[in-house]
């Protein structure tokens, strides 16, 4: 694969595995304030998700580069 193959294939995994990691642990506040929402985490952790998205993509972008190196696929 390209280095612009590469980006793209990481880039676009990387959206996939964040919107899947969003929502771990996200616990909404039982008493809102007023106007804000109900479904509004309390704590939404967003470096640790960012951290996490990154290293799952990473090993994820890993198995396709693997994949598509050694015409597993593809």
């Amino acid at each position: 694969m390209s280095l612009l193959s590469d980006v793209v294939v990481f880039f676009c995994l990387w959206w996939i595995v964040l919107f899947a990691v969003l929502p771990w642990g996200a616990e909404a506040d039982p008493n809102p304030e007023v106007g804000h929402a109900r479904s509004a985490p309390l704590q939404p952790r967003l470096v640790f998700k960012f951290m996490m998205t990154t290293i799952i993509t990473i090993i994820l972008w890993a198995i396709v580069h693997v994949a598509m190196t050694h015409y597993v696929y593809g």
